[in-house]
């Protein structure tokens, strides 16, 4: 999709610097910038449970697990600003 002029945003749960490498090799040829997103532990638990669509204790498992080693281009807390002040700041810090 991005070999056709495509703007992606990709979604995804990466288990150290190894996912994030690969989407940076796949995606070499094109602008790619890994957006990291995190809030406090007692945050994604109630989340995890107000969503009823998640496997309870996935939050914690992952808590500690996600995140580490990578290298993002930006990181925002997410329990501190709304979805829209998150979208307005990733717009800003790569000029979209």
């Amino acid at each position: 999709m991005a070999a056709q002029g495509n703007n992606l945003v990709v979604d995804d749960v990466m288990i150290g610097q190894g996912e994030a490498a690969e989407y940076r090799r796949i995606l070499s040829g094109h602008a790619v910038r890994l957006v990291g997103l995190f809030a406090p532990l007692e945050v994604l638990e109630a989340r995890e449970r107000a969503r009823g669509d998640r496997e309870i204790g996935l939050a914690r498992w992952q808590y500690d697990r996600v995140h580490r080693d990578i290298a993002y281009d930006l990181e925002l807390d997410t329990s501190a600003t709304t979805p829209l002040e998150n979208a307005e700041k990733i717009r800003d810090a790569f000029g979209l």
